[in-house]
């Protein structure tokens, strides 16, 4: 049977462009739908590419009886960790040629279809012979179906590895497929104790008594303003980075992938929840705030964005603790997944900068457990399950800043019968006693440091 440029269209889901520069990996006359040549020369040229890398390693806590799928944003360090399991197997006396490493987002592969999945199988076995190998996925979400293919192969005994840039990739469809036989792991930019490490700094025993205090702050700072992606270390022009990767999230990630016609929208959406951050809002309320601008979205438009945000791991939302079920769906406070990020929207604007990144630590340290508590007053973090209550203020040097944030402390701590908190300032240090109740302030730099 001999396919057509038509076909291949239909087949891969590309675009006829694309689908044209794909055909000369087709067999006249057959129904190979990739080249095997190419696909042997991909999976040579990624285990060479593997077995030369020199990079850091992050703390990676798995159960190498699992399979894995690792998710997040873009850039947060996804591929990595594929790399570093594939050096720890190659440490355990593992062969390179016992890998299989794939990165879906090769343009050789425009064009690879899920009935691809055993042609790349079978070259592996041609090229190594029949063993099985260890199987390494990347940006596997881009292949129609591969959910099956991969939930195919655990059942069969392979050790699969996959990434995904997109929280589509944990559907109730395709978690339904996978039926429990893969880990999930979020993976997000580096913490700051990662990012020390990067940096080649090693914490001194007393090292809030030391001169490595100094060096630890000033890192703090680049931390704070310019976020922890890995990649970042290696570029003098930071904010040049981060647009970039910015663009790439925008348009790859939510705009290419969802087909939105309404770039002004998003874009809009974006700046003002940046602007929005440390504050409770509503999607009704951002409708009115666009529609003020000349662009007209209703609720449901702007509720559907902001999935696409989510999707993208670009934002998250918290809900109020106290609030009534309806209200926690529609209002919520917004993070946005890095700092640096979230700083290429402000203009001095340290208090959502350091509010932003108190949540992704809380992210990482407890998940979904984050709330706000607000009644009369407000307090910033409430982690349920531990009865942690945790309030965010630049400084409480400020008579009056400093009785607001106690008063929301102590009306929160009197409500749920906690009788310890927390203040997280950029640089500030006491302990408040009142009555029973004690408030610890503490700068973010050495609670960020902490188990």
């Amino acid at each position: 049977m001999e396919l057509s440029i038509q076909t291949l269209h239909f087949r891969s889901g590309t675009n006829l462009t694309e689908a044209v520069r794909n055909f000369s990996n087709y067999k006249h006359g057959g129904y190979l739908i990739m080249n095997k040549d190419v696909l042997k020369k991909i999976i040579i040229e990624s285990q060479q590419r593997v077995f030369k890398l020199k990079f850091k390693y992050r703390k990676l806590n798995i159960d190498n009886n699992a399979n894995y799928v690792f998710t997040g944003i873009r850039r947060a360090g996804k591929t990595y960790m594929l790399y570093q399991i594939i050096k720890d197997l190659l440490v355990n006396k593992k062969n390179i040629n016992q890998i299989l490493y794939i990165n879906f987002e090769d343009e050789r592969l425009i064009g690879f279809y899920h009935s691809d999945f055993d042609l790349l199988l079978e070259c592996y076995s041609e090229l190594f012979g029949n063993k099985q190998p260890y199987c390494f996925f990347d940006e596997i979400q881009n292949i129609p179906a591969w959910e099956k293919f991969v939930r195919r192969l655990a059942d069969t005994g392979y050790r699969c590895y996959i990434t995904g840039s997109n929280a589509e990739i944990f559907s109730s469809q395709i978690a339904t497929t996978l039926g429990g036989r893969f880990m999930i792991r979020e993976v997000q930019p580096l913490s700051f104790k990662e990012f020390l490490d990067f940096n080649n700094v090693t914490l001194e025993k007393n090292y809030e008594y030391s001169e490595q205090k100094l060096k630890i702050k000033k890192l703090f700072d680049e931390y704070f303003r310019y976020g922890g992606f890995p990649e970042i270390l290696k570029y003098k022009q930071k904010k040049e980075y981060l647009s970039t990767l910015y663009q790439k999230v925008f348009y790859s990630d939510i705009i290419a992938r969802y087909n939105l016609q309404n770039n002004n929208l998003l874009k809009l959406l974006i700046k003002k929840t940046a602007e929005s951050v440390n504050s409770e809002t509503s999607y009704n309320r951002i409708k009115n705030i666009i529609k003020s601008t000349g662009i007209k979205a209703g609720t449901a438009t702007v509720a559907e964005y902001y999935g696409y945000m989510y999707e993208a791991f670009l934002i998250f939302g918290i809900s109020n603790y106290t609030a009534k079920f309806s209200d926690r769906e529609t209002k919520k406070k917004y993070y946005f997944a890095d700092n640096g990020v979230l700083n290429l929207f402000l203009i001095d604007q340290d208090t959502k900068l350091l509010e932003n990144i108190v949540f992704i630590e809380l992210k990482r340290r407890y998940g979904e457990d984050i709330f706000f508590f607000k009644r009369k007053y407000e307090t910033d973090f409430f982690i349920s399950e531990k009865k942690i209550l945790i309030q965010v203020s630049n400084s409480i040097s400020d008579y009056e800043t400093r009785k607001r944030e106690i008063n929301s402390l102590i009306s929160a701590m009197d409500e749920l019968g906690i009788n310890k908190a927390k203040i997280l300032s950029y640089d500030e240090k006491e302990i408040i006693k009142i009555g029973i109740n004690e408030i610890s302030v503490e700068p973010v730099w050495r609670w960020l440091l902490k188990k």
